[in-house]
């Protein structure tokens, strides 16, 4: 799996559509538009750190569930 393909289902298990990631993130709409088509691609650490941050916050739909 490539960052995209990572990045997107990042966002996808949070449940946010790309406006509401970009903004939670602080990150410009069309760079996140422009990393999930492909266009440009993304720092392999911001990655990382975005994971890392929706562990952190449990911001996964399935932690959402849980409870946790």
């Amino acid at each position: 799996m490539d960052l995209r393909d990572t990045l997107i289902r990042l966002r996808e298990d949070t449940g946010m559509n790309r406006r509401e990631f970009a903004d939670y993130f602080g990150i410009p709409y069309r760079t996140v538009q422009d990393w999930e088509l492909g266009n440009r691609k993304m720092p392999e650490y911001l990655l990382r750190l975005m994971i890392y941050k929706v562990e952190t916050e449990k911001l996964t739909a399935k932690d959402r569930k849980s409870g946790r």
